[in-house]
């Protein structure tokens, strides 16, 4: 964890909604994390990616579409650094590049909205690590605690949380007895 001033940002544009949603990973939950949605706010934008920029030590940064992308180029202006995109999806047209930026030989920092069981990190890690890129880190705006973690340890990468779920639900009057 990197600072918990986020944590109170992510709060302020409403990062964090409680009732019934079903997560990417097919999961149930009674909250859901927004860090797409709130991310518009450029004050938010601005603080992560600041935060990412000033204590990672990267040549290029990498986000998946689509929770990723703005969160790699905001980080990319703030270090003025090199920045690439992961497609979801093999692309059927064109050069048919999962991997849009130079990332081979490089020192690579992948970069995440929110990890859950670590799934869409993972597909980006091997992605890059098959385009030629040196990937050992993700760092996670919001980490879920639901095994992210162990999981890419098991694949040599270090998830790094800027903020924890158990922050966000912390808040006096955001804790939901219920919430899983």
């Amino acid at each position: 964890m990197v600072t918990n001033d986020l944590a109170g940002m992510l709060r302020a544009y409403k990062a964090i909604e409680f009732g019934d949603f079903t997560l990417a990973s097919g999961k149930k939950s009674t909250y859901y994390i927004d860090v797409k949605s709130a991310v518009t706010n450029p004050d938010l934008l601005g603080a992560i990616a600041s935060t990412v920029a000033g204590s990672q030590d990267f040549e290029v940064v990498a986000g998946v579409a689509v929770g990723g992308v703005s969160l790699a180029v905001a980080t990319s202006l703030a270090a003025k650094k090199p920045y690439a995109i992961i497609r979801s999806t093999d692309k059927g047209h064109g050069k048919k590049d999962v991997i849009i930026g130079n990332v081979r030989g490089k020192r690579v920092l992948l970069i995440e909205d929110v990890t859950t069981s670590g799934g869409s990190a993972l597909y980006g890690i091997e992605a890059l690590r098959a385009a030629g890129a040196n990937v050992d880190r993700v760092v996670t705006v919001v980490d879920r605690e639901q095994g992210a973690a162990a999981m890419l340890a098991t694949h040599g990468a270090l998830l790094v949380s800027l903020v924890t779920v158990s922050e966000l639900k912390k808040e006096q009057g955001l804790c939901n007895p219920k919430a899983k």
